[in-house]
């Protein structure tokens, strides 16, 4: 049995993600000169962690350059289109990095654990996502899939922390709550998308999440490591002479002000 490791410290903890957030400001440089277009799937149990790695992936970039995507559920006209293509208008064009919280491996999980698709659709989705994302990488698109792995202990932990605090119960969704009716389920169709779609040129990279603060380190971490960049931002950069002549500011009390309350 592994032993359990000791809590990073805050400061320990914020000092390296200060350090990852600077380089992925970088990174952000780069996939713009570059026109790099980077798809990144977070996928992984409920109350795992996924949200607030992308929070922090996100917190300093420009998100025009580094966008989340997290689509609800498909409408009556979506549910009769090709699986995919609903996905496809958010993928990244030249220059953007886009993050997928949860994605098209939704049929692969909860779509079918809880019965919202047919057993045919399943098992097509198996056979056909590893043709998709292999032509998506054929055409110049960096993908990739991250796998957030969390115990069921703390699973249940986690779950208990939002039902007692009414400002994190929003996080626990009905859908959340059947995820722990249907424990077995998931860890079996997991293992068979793994089975599946873990593949040389697109592999699932797992995230150990029972650490929270580890578990957003490594995982952005490894993203830098996986794209090649060079740092654009030391370059200098020269602040123009203000533009010449006289402006008066209108009278605030012509304006409506919103109230100095602190």
């Amino acid at each position: 049995m592994a032993t359990k490791r000791r809590a990073l410290s805050k400061a320990t903890y914020e000092s390296e993600m200060a350090v990852l957030q600077r380089e992925l400001v970088k990174l952000q440089a780069w996939i713009e000169h570059e026109k790099l277009k980077v798809c990144v799937l977070f996928e992984g149990r409920d109350a795992a962690g996924k949200g607030g790695t992308i929070k922090r992936i996100v917190e300093r970039t420009n998100p025009r350059t580094v966008r989340i995507v997290a689509l609800g559920t498909p409408t009556e006209r979506e549910k009769t289109q090709w699986y995919f293509q609903r996905y496809v208008p958010h993928l990244p064009a030249g220059g953007e990095m886009v993050l997928f919280d949860r994605s098209w491996y939704n049929r692969a999980g909860v779509e079918h654990v809880m019965g919202f698709c047919t057993e045919e659709e399943y098992h097509e989705f198996l056979r056909s996502t590893p043709e998709f994302e292999n032509m998506l990488i054929r055409s110049g698109m960096i993908l990739i899939k991250y796998w957030f792995s969390v115990s069921d202990a703390e699973q249940e932990r986690r779950f208990v922390k939002r039902i007692q605090n009414p400002e994190r119960r929003w996080k626990l969704s009905a859908m959340d709550l059947q995820s722990r009716a249907h424990w077995l389920d998931y860890s079996r169709a997991k293992d068979r998308m793994f089975h599946h779609t873990d593949t040389k040129l697109s592999p699932w990279w797992v995230v150990e999440a029972d650490d929270k603060k580890r578990a957003r380190l490594n995982c952005i971490s490894h993203l830098l490591s996986v794209i090649p960049y060079e740092d654009l931002t030391s370059r200098e950069i020269e602040l123009p002479p203000r533009q010449p002549g006289e402006y008066l500011r209108p009278p605030f009390d012509e304006q409506s002000m919103v109230p100095e309350r602190f």
